[in-house]
């Protein structure tokens, strides 16, 4: 007795290998029928069997337009069916998209963040005054703190009015000003602390917790005895 095997090496490439080598054969063999009426009731049959295939994109609009695009693709665009969205451009469906351009830093002082930039452009926009001076000051405070969580030592405070010079192209110059940012370990110590009051919190839940337990059984036990 002879078989007539059948290798993965000698098949045809599936198009769309996530529904398998049946829904590919069912698509070819849709392509090669000859009347119309029955090509389009068989593609409606694919179309409905591949959405019990990817129950996961009925959440996702325009869900049978995408599956009735696939056929098409499947079928390499041979497939002479009148598509209830119409039959889609080979063109359209395999044309590459527009490469995305990487997101441009704000400047070269990476350390702080494109939220600082930010800020400081809405410090720009405010009337000048008691709350903009403080928002500047605020906005110094915080770069600090930035650059203190990626040095992880301590920084001058004219170091920082140097860079938010720079950031704010001259328009906001403290390097002459008698102000003092906060202190260096005082900001490690509130970074070290934010860090760590979650699971210290957690973890003291848990004592109480267990402890509550251990007082619960002892108090059992002594029951029990007495009686």
């Amino acid at each position: 007795m002879e078989f007539d095997l059948e290798y993965n090496s000698d098949r045809s490439q599936m198009i769309i290998p996530e529904y398998g080598r049946h829904i590919q054969k069912l698509v070819d063999h849709c392509v090669a029928l000859e009347s119309e009426e029955e090509r389009k009731k068989m593609a409606n049959a694919i179309v409905d069997v591949m959405g019990n295939l990817q129950p996961h994109l009925r959440d996702v609009p325009d869900f049978k337009h995408k599956l009735w695009d696939q056929i098409f693709i499947m079928s390499d665009f041979k497939l002479n069916v009148e598509s209830p969205y119409g039959t889609p451009s080979q063109v359209e469906l395999q044309a590459k998209p527009e490469p995305l351009a990487y997101p441009k830093l704000a400047s070269k002082y990476r350390f702080y963040g494109n939220n600082i930039q930010t800020m400081i452009k809405v410090a720009l926009s405010w009337d000048e005054g008691e709350l903009k001076t403080a928002l500047i000051f605020n906005i110094a405070n915080h770069m600090k703190k930035c650059y203190l969580n990626w040095n992880k030592d301590t920084v001058d405070d004219a170091v920082i009015f140097k860079h938010l010079l720079d950031l704010s192209n001259g328009a906001f110059d403290l390097t002459n000003s008698d102000e003092v940012l906060s202190d260096s370990t005082l900001l490690l110590k509130k970074s070290a602390n934010a860090r760590s009051s979650t699971p210290k919190t957690h973890n003291n839940n848990n004592r109480n917790k267990n402890h509550q337990k251990n007082n619960n059984h002892r108090n059992q036990k002594g029951h029990h005895r007495k009686n």
